[in-house]
């Protein structure tokens, strides 16, 4: 018996120098230590030998055992290492290639008019506020001047989601909310920039559409006229778009405001001119404005005997045609790295 376990340690131990890789070692061990292995067969037959011979077979054959373990092991260690060699050799790279161009990302021409517009109004003194996209009717419409049934809604088809809710058709929402959330009744000066929904689609519109509006609420013995809108929008538009920018105000109606004004710039593509695109009169409307309803300030709880101010909106997708000579609106949502590259390299220069 002991003769037999002598020569199966011999025989695993030459069996196991002779292994190659993981997968030959892990079949031979199986066969060397298993269920069937010829240890588990010895240990089996244990009793058929005499009882004082028991304790020392069985002791031989756990040594045994346990020296193949450990043989198996050291041998596992080997190879592991010698499989990671030769990964590493194989996937090894030639840092003296040359590599693979990789087209670098931009940041979007409407976050970067975003961010302008921003940077110039907090300039003046303005605070930047947010508000919901799924708004009310009652502060999209109601609070700014608009009742059910008004006729001034017929201008802007909406996306209503139920009788009550819908996607905001404008951000002068969030004109209404910061007046009434203003619970002290100080002056506002404040923009807010986001996203808007109408059901429209063409080369200078689009169903969905950003917009940036701005308000200003202050006691009327600080005299806030139409003078400070004029010059306001003068400012903002002549940083946007270039100090040569000529400015029109035309008598115009909104709901909320009174009087209020439509605002013309010279058409970017013909310079004033008259082009296709300015339908020949070389202006382009961009932006809506006016001195606020005294009627909005009351149902947003200012007192129109104590209060007056301006307002004044504008879209941001159209503000970045003009900015950067886009002629169609809705390569703004192509997302064609092509067509949004042309952008970084304007900033850069």
């Amino acid at each position: 018996m002991k003769e037999k376990i002598e020569e199966i340690r011999k025989s695993a131990k030459e069996k196991i120098d002779k292994i190659q890789n993981l997968q030959e070692l892990q079949d031979l061990k199986v066969k060397l230590l298993g269920k069937k292995s010829e240890l588990s067969e010895l240990l089996k037959g244990l009793g058929e030998l005499a009882k004082e011979e028991r304790p020392k077979i069985g002791s031989l054959v756990n040594e045994t055992r346990q020296e193949i373990e450990q043989k198996i092991l050291e041998a596992e260690d080997v190879l592991k290492e010698k499989a990671m060699n030769q990964k590493l050799e194989k996937e090894k790279i030639d840092i003296t290639a040359p590599s693979t161009k990789m087209r670098r990302g931009s940041k979007h021409p409407l976050n970067r008019v975003i961010e302008e517009i921003q940077d110039i109004f907090v300039s003046m003194g303005y605070d930047v506020v947010d508000g919901p996209e799924l708004e009310t009717d009652e502060f999209c419409f109601e609070r700014l001047n608009l009742p059910k049934g008004h006729p001034a809604r017929d201008m802007q088809d909406s996306f209503y989601i139920t009788d009550e809710y819908l996607l905001r058709t404008q951000t002068s929402s969030v004109q209404a909310r910061t007046m009434l959330a203003n619970k002290e009744k100080t002056p506002i000066r404040m923009i807010c920039t986001g996203k808007t929904y109408r059901r429209e689609d063409d080369a200078t519109h689009s169903h969905q559409f950003n917009q940036v509006e701005g308000l200003v609420v202050d006691y009327k013995d600080k005299n806030t006229s139409l003078a400070d809108l004029k010059g306001t929008l003068e400012i903002f538009m002549k940083r946007m778009l270039g100090p040569n920018t000529e400015l029109r105000f035309r008598p115009s109606y909104f709901p909320f405001t009174e009087p209020s004004y439509e605002v013309d710039v010279t058409c970017f593509k013909c310079g004033g001119k008259g082009c296709p695109l300015c339908k020949k009169t070389g202006w382009i409307e961009l932006l809506g404005s006016g001195m606020v309803h005294p009627k909005v300030l009351e149902m947003n709880g200012y007192d129109p005997e104590k209060y007056s101010g301006f307002a004044f909106g504008t879209g941001i997708d159209r503000l970045a045609m003009f900015k950067y000579g886009i002629t169609d609106m809705r390569y703004l949502y192509t997302n064609d790295v092509r067509f949004l590259s042309q952008f970084d390299r304007q900033d850069k220069d």
